[in-house]
């Protein structure tokens, strides 16, 4: 912006100007005013010489009002300028992730920081317990694991044994079943055969018992000699014997048939004891399922509690405050003792690098275009100007911005110049020697360079 110095100084320039181009001209005004003195001092000398120098003062004033006249025409037509302007920056409002008591603040007010350095430190005592909390859970979820794991395989190695030891029995009771069977139509048929010894010896013992009853009969009368008699009689008895022994194995047969029938009676015993081993290792598979189905679940809570574990490890990393991003602090409001909450501000970080917002009237923006060169005078430094270019022009008016914008269509209208923001960068040389002096907020003057 051309402050009042510069014009007054340019004004001096151009009346400097004006009285070397207007030179011949009063010179040749001043002979014939001269010429013209001479002719009418003769007349009225006293009153025509002050005419005289009133219309050459009147004829210079008028060169020199027209050449500043079209000086400034020319200048205001080839810039725009406003001092509705500002100086802005990029301020990033720093904030604790979580909730805890500062216990140190390492940096002041304006001081300088960069990208990752440490800020604020909060009290880990808490945080460092969910962390073992969180460990043990996870132990413990571990451990729970391993044991359903090995449930299953002793599960799974019991019914194994129990399957195939029931599968054999059940097979040894089929046999022993087929092997009583066989006994006992062995044993049934050897009882009719005993019945057939029997009658066989009731007859022999009928025969040899007449017989000796014939033979005693005989030798009573002397008929006979005792010799005879008693071979009767040892036919007799064999006969008799015979007979018993004949009836004992009709005994013993009757008897096996009886022990087959317990036979059989045991190998389905047997089998059937069998068919129920068969199934309770068959609901040992059951089981076997079911502590599959604890380890599924024991799975799933140590991936629970890994993912309890990192969250807790997470939180405890921010009991560190780091900047994340180079600059100058600023508002720091936190102190070593304080309670904050998570998203409380504690300090701003201004980045150094700024830029200049101009809000030009709309009726200013018609040959405002990007790239054009631009002066820039801060009122700070009065006595320095910095340059830049237009980067860009805002997308909306400030009102549109605004937390009511107005809407035209709802009542009374009345006609006001809306500002139109424009950001100018600034050039990295003209800078040089105020970087930490230029903040962000200050006032601004910007003339824009149009032709």
């Amino acid at each position: 912006m051309i402050t009042d110095k510069d014009k007054f100084e340019g004004h001096i320039r151009d009346l400097s100007n004006a009285q070397h181009l207007l030179a011949p001209v009063v010179e040749k005004d001043n002979e014939a005013i001269v010429l013209l003195s001479e002719e009418t001092e003769k007349l009225e000398p006293k009153r025509i010489k002050p005419i005289a120098f009133i219309l050459a003062g009147l004829g210079l004033g008028a060169v020199v009002a027209g050449i500043f006249g079209y000086r400034y025409w020319q200048y205001a037509s080839n810039h725009q300028s406003t001092d509705n302007a500002t100086v802005v920056g990029h301020i990033h409002q720093v904030s604790s992730k979580i909730a805890g008591t500062v216990t140190h603040v390492l940096v002041s007010d304006n001081q300088q920081v960069q990208v990752g350095q440490l800020l604020v430190k909060l009290d880990p005592t808490d945080y460092d317990n969910k962390v073992q909390q969180a460990q043990a859970k996870l132990e413990s979820s571990k451990r729970t694991a391993n044991a359903a794991q090995a449930n299953i395989d002793l599960a799974s190695q019991t019914t194994s044994g129990k399957t195939t030891q029931a599968q054999g029995n059940v097979s040894i009771a089929y046999a022993a079943i087929a092997n009583a069977q066989a006994v006992m139509q062995e044993a049934q048929a050897g009882v009719p055969l005993a019945e057939a010894q029997v009658e066989q010896a009731n007859a022999s013992l009928a025969n040899a018992q007449i017989d000796y009853n014939r033979y005693d009969a005989l030798f009573k009368q002397g008929a006979i000699a005792s010799q005879q008699l008693d071979a009767a009689k040892a036919s007799f008895d064999v006969a008799k014997a015979e007979k018993n022994s004949a009836l004992q194995t009709v005994q013993q047969a009757k008897a096996r048939v009886a022990q087959a029938q317990e036979g059989i009676a045991s190998a389905q015993a047997r089998l059937t004891a069998s068919g129920g081993e068969l199934e309770q290792a068959a609901a040992s598979g059951q089981q076997t399922t079911v502590n599959r189905s604890e380890y599924e679940a024991a799975q799933s809570a140590i991936a629970l509690s890994g993912a309890t574990l990192k969250d807790a490890q997470l939180q405890l990393s921010y009991i560190d405050v780091f900047a994340t991003n180079a600059g100058r602090i600023g508002k720091k409001t936190v102190e070593v003792g304080n309670r904050i909450q998570v998203g409380a501000p504690l300090m701003a970080v201004v980045e150094n690098n700024y830029w200049i917002v101009a809000n030009f009237k709309e009726t200013q923006l018609n040959r405002i275009k990007t790239g054009q060169l631009v002066e820039v005078k801060l009122d700070a430094f009065p006595d320095r100007t910095f340059t830049g270019r237009v980067d860009s022009i805002s997308p909306a008016s400030g009102s549109q911005f605004s937390l009511l914008p107005p809407d035209n269509a709802t009542g009374n209208f009345t006609k006001i110049v809306q500002r139109i923001s424009v950001k100018i960068t600034l050039d990295p040389q003209s800078l040089k020697g105020y970087e930490s002096r230029i903040t962000a907020g200050m006032s601004a003057e910007v003339t824009v360079e149009i032709k």
